[in-house]
C-alpha cells in the first residue's frame, strides 16, 4: 500500500494556506464546509479569521461548528446557539464568513459505527447533510482531556452535536449535559470512541475531505479552554492530507523530533493523557495510516 502523502510548509502565512491546497491537487467542490474551533471567550490562541480567510475564499466555503457540551460552570459560552453566536461575532467570524451551527435544530443526524467497539452509533449537527464536500481546518495542539487535538478531534467531538459531545466524553452512557461528566469511563475508552467518530464522518464525505493542520500557537491547552496556557514551543509550520490519520501522526513526529525549548511540555501532556492511542485506534480500523510521505514544498521551490 502506498504511503499517504502529507504536505508541509514551514511558512505560517495565510497564503500558504492555499499553495498547500493547491500543491495537493485535490477540489473540493459542491457546497464546502470548513470545520474549525471558533474558539471560547476568553482563549488567545485560537486560529483567527483572517488567517484562515484566504483558504475559505478558494473553496467558497462555509463555516461550520457545532454547540458545545458545557456550560458556564465550566467556563463555556457556545453551549447553546445564541450563545456560540456572540463568541463567533465577538471572534470576526460572522462578519468574515457565512456560518452555520450544525447542530442548531434538532434532530440530529445518526451515523452507524459499524466497527465499532465503544461507540455503536455518532450523533452530530444534522446540517451536516447539507454539505458535499468538508475541509477541516485543525489548530494542532495539546488538550486537557485527549492529551493533542488534530484532524481527528476535529472529525469527532468537533463535528459531533451537543448530545453527540456528551455520548463520546461519556464512552455511549449519556446524551445528556446533566449527567455525562458524571459518568465512570475508561480514559482509553474514550479516546477510541474519539477514534470511532471520526471514522463516521470521515467515511460519511468519503473522496470528499481534505485535512489541514496548522502548528502553530503551540499551547498544551485547546481552544476550548477559557484559560489557557500560552504557546510553549514556537510555530512549526502547516500540513496538509487527504488521510486524517496520516496529518495527525505527522504533526506528533514533527513536535516529538523537535529541539524547541517547550517541546517536553508538550509531549508530556500528549503522554500523559496517552494521546496517542486515538490514532493507533484509528490505523487499526482502517479509515488512514500512519505511514506517511511527507513532501515538504519549500524544498520543492
Amino acid at each position: 500500500m502506498a504511503k499517504s502523502k502529507v504536505y508541509f510548509t514551514k511558512d505560517t502565512g495565510s497564503k500558504s494556506l492555499v499553495r498547500l491546497y493547491e500543491k495537493l491537487g485535490k477540489d473540493l467542490k459542491g457546497n464546502v464546509a470548513v470545520k474549525l474551533h471558533s474558539g471560547e471567550r476568553g482563549n488567545q490562541n485560537y486560529l483567527r479569521p483572517e488567517f484562515v480567510k484566504p483558504i475559505i475564499d478558494h473553496v467558497n466555503g462555509t463555516v461550520v461548528e457545532c454547540n458545545t457540551a458545557y456550560g458556564h460552570d465550566m467556563g463555556g459560552h457556545r453551549f447553546n446557539t445564541e450563545s456560540h453566536m456572540k463568541v463567533m461575532k465577538e471572534h470576526g467570524w460572522s462578519e468574515n464568513f457565512d456560518i452555520d451551527i450544525l447542530d442548531s435544530e434538532g434532530p440530529d443526524l445518526v451515523l452507524e459505527v459499524p466497527k465499532g467497539n465503544i461507540l455503536k452509533e455518532n450523533f452530530v449537527g444534522k446540517d451536516l447533510s447539507k454539505y458535499n464536500s468538508l475541509l477541516v481546518l485543525s489548530h494542532f495542539k495539546g488538550h486537557p482531556m485527549g492529551g493533542y487535538g488534530g484532524a481527528l478531534k476535529q472529525l469527532s467531538i468537533g463535528c459531533a452535536s451537543s448530545a453527540g459531545k456528551c455520548w463520546i466524553h461519556s464512552t455511549g452512557q449519556s446524551t445528556d449535559i446533566k449527567d455525562a461528566w458524571e459518568k465512570e469511563i475508561d480514559h482509553d475508552e474514550f479516546l477510541e470512541a474519539m477514534a470511532e467518530a471520526a471514522e463516521t464522518v470521515h467515511d460519511y464525505f468519503k473522496d470528499n475531505v481534505v485535512y489541514i493542520n496548522a502548528l502553530v500557537n503551540l499551547s498544551v491547552d485547546c481552544d476550548c479552554c477559557h484559560v489557557a496556557e500560552d504557546p510553549c514551543m514556537k510555530d512549526i509550520g502547516i500540513m496538509i492530507s487527504t488521510d486524517p490519520v496520516a496529518i495527525d501522526q505527522a504533526c506528533i513526529d514533527m513536535v516529538y523530533n523537535s529541539k524547541d525549548p517547550g517541546r517536553d511540555h508538550f509531549v508530556e501532556r500528549v503522554e500523559s493523557r496517552n494521546g496517542r492511542h486515538t490514532i493507533d485506534t484509528a490505523a487499526k480500523l482502517g479509515y488512514g495510516s500512519k505511514e506517511y510521505e511527507l513532501i515538504d514544498i519549500d524544498e520543492e521551490n
